[in-house]
């Protein structure tokens, strides 16, 4: 039975990161960061060359582990890493990271009690300082036992001090809407979407992605005349990808979010959506950006409220002031987008005390105006207010709601958000 915690093995994880064999080897350290982490997220299944080839060191999706090596390669190298690093400034460590030859599965395991360094003829010191350094290992393994005492307490218990230590983290009208993803909770799961995205072959292009391609005349697309595209290519030979592009206001907006979880302490993991699927996301805490997954209309349709529906936002029962349906707006001249709209759903995870956040606009802009809106104290204690109007008592705070943002646009970049409607979801949704 493993009895090391998750907050342990991140912990030793870091400390290893931050050492100078590994703080000078950029890539090996992702690697093995990558796979602790999907190990820890219950995502060891799928961890092989192919994976690892495709997100670390990126190669195509027509990666070939057999052909190209590079995964097995840095693997070694990763091990005798480790080695060093156990051998030097990892000697007093009390635990052990391992990565099994064969595997990319990560293993963590204790150093048994009273096991001394005399005891690894490799990490042996010289006889003189045997002494010393036991009494140096004793002194760490007590203060280690405490500190590991304090954060397992921290994980199982929701006592007040951690609590209170949230509050100070995070302004006061962020607290609310940010709590159930902060500690003692998990490090919650951020997925980015993955447009489909018909892009133009190039000359890196394997024979097979240019078969597949659709070919469109130079002479029909003259708004690519002064690009670099229209100069080197033979022609115009449009491929579809589904790994190269990541929506750009989902991405921007996770810079907010990064600070936002800094600030309190949390750790998280960003994944993109074409490696997660519904049975991912179920047990865990898990803000999705964008709407596009395949599975999201099975746990995110409510037509009773705001509903997401081919290309616009309908509200199936308009209260005063409330339009049927929220459209994008276009220039009449040049036709660019001038105001989009965006849905946030707070709803109950599979596990109630866990929670589903997504955060999506018709286009990007609206997707990176709501998350920033969501992360701003100002427009939080704007839609908690709101909230508390719409609950019975009008003092209880609902744990499950939609909120409809509206923002401006300008040159591809959202202006000023505003809030323009809110529901409260009912506890079994």
């Amino acid at each position: 039975m493993d009895t090391i915690s998750p907050v342990e093995k991140r912990a030793e994880l870091r400390r290893m990161l931050s050492s100078k064999r590994f703080q000078k080897a950029e890539k090996k350290a992702r690697f093995l960061e990558f796979v602790t982490e999907q190990t820890l997220a219950g995502n060891a299944e799928k961890l092989n060359e192919y994976l690892i080839g495709i997100e670390i060191y990126e190669r195509g999706e027509d990666f070939n582990p057999q052909a190209d090596p590079i995964v097995r390669v840095q693997a070694h190298q990763i091990r005798r890493l480790l080695a060093g690093y156990y051998a030097d400034e990892g000697r007093d460590s009390l635990l052990r990271l391992e990565l099994p030859a064969g595997h990319y599965i990560p293993q963590f395991s204790r150093v048994p009690e009273g096991q001394s360094d005399q005891d690894q003829p490799a990490l042996a010191p010289p006889a003189r300082a045997l002494v010393r350094t036991l009494t140096i290992a004793s002194m760490l393994l007590a203060c280690s036992s405490v500190l590991f005492a304090v954060l397992w307490l921290r994980e199982l218990g929701r006592t007040t001090a951690p609590e209170q230590a949230i509050v100070q983290a995070l302004p006061p009208g962020a607290e609310w809407f940010w709590r159930p993803f902060l500690p003692p909770a998990a490090p919650p799961l951020i997925v980015l979407p993955v447009h489909p995205l018909l892009r133009a072959a190039h000359g890196g292009d394997s024979p097979k992605t240019w078969a597949q391609g659709r070919i469109i005349p130079k002479e029909l697309l003259p708004e690519f005349r002064d690009t670099i595209h229209f100069r080197e290519l033979d022609q115009f030979c449009f491929v579809a990808s589904t790994s190269d592009f990541t929506a750009i206001g989902e991405a921007i907006g996770i810079v907010s979010l990064l600070d936002l979880f800094n600030k309190a302490g949390q750790p998280f993991q960003v994944r993109p959506g074409r490696l997660v699927d519904y049975e991912t996301i179920k047990g865990c805490n898990t803000i999705l950006l964008g709407g596009n997954q395949a599975w999201s209309g099975r746990i995110f349709v409510y037509p009773e409220s705001f509903h997401f529906y081919k290309g616009v936002i309908n509200n199936a029962h308009p209260r005063p002031g409330e339009l049927s349906v929220y459209r994008p707006q276009f220039d009449p001249v040049t036709n660019n987008l001038v105001r989009d709209y965006a849905l946030v759903l707070m709803l109950p995870n599979e596990e109630k005390q866990e929670r589903i956040l997504l955060i999506y606009g018709i286009y990007t802009q609206g997707s990176q105006a709501a998350i920033e809106f969501v992360t701003a104290e100002k427009h939080l204690s704007e839609l908690r207010e709101a909230l508390v109007t719409l609950s019975p008592d009008k003092k209880t705070l609902p744990p499950f709601f939609q909120a409809l943002i509206e923002t401006t646009v300008e040159n591809a970049v959202p202006g000023k958000a505003r809030l323009v409607a809110v529901r409260v979801l009912p506890a079994g949704s």
